[in-house]
């Protein structure tokens, strides 16, 4: 069955600079158990959280299938991670998760593409293992809860 496996709604950028510098600390509490999304803005507390430039990108999703074992969305930096749900096949869909507090409509944009710090983070050869597989970005059409947990998921 479908599940959100972890959520992530850190208010902050912690990859600046460049790899080699290492993240920037985490701040406590970014990996949550529920997350509210607002249609149009994204994942309420989130770096990306009403940003025009990010209007289309505000909330991102990848499977865990695509990650090392024991991969934390901390090091990702993805704001879903899902199971049992091809996100790296869905751009140009409308994604539907619904995981007890009603349907969350997600119109998948376009793909995450990795970048150098998965090296830094995830582990030597991560950034080029994940392309093709990095998550999907979307813009949320309507307001509503996700918890992490089995989800129903559908796509058209």
């Amino acid at each position: 069955m479908p599940e959100i496996v972890e959520l992530l709604a850190s208010p902050i950028h912690r990859f600046e600079g460049r790899p080699s510098d290492g993240p920037s600390p985490a701040p406590a509490g970014e990996l949550v158990p529920a997350v509210e999304v607002r249609a149009g803005l994204g994942i309420v507390g989130d770096r990306y959280f009403g940003k025009p430039a990010h209007r289309d990108a505000s909330v991102s999703l990848i499977a865990r299938e695509s990650l090392p074992p024991g991969t934390s969305l901390a090091q990702a930096r993805r704001n879903i991670l899902v199971s049992e749900i091809p996100v790296d096949d869905l751009v140009g869909t409308i994604l539907t998760l619904d995981s007890g507090a009603g349907p969350v409509r997600l119109k998948v944009h376009g793909k995450a593409h990795p970048c150098a710090w998965m090296d830094v983070t995830v582990g030597p050869g991560a950034w080029k293992a994940l392309r093709g597989k990095g998550g999907v970005l979307c813009a949320p059409l309507n307001d509503g809860i996700l918890r992490i947990g089995p989800v129903e998921a559908k796509w058209e």
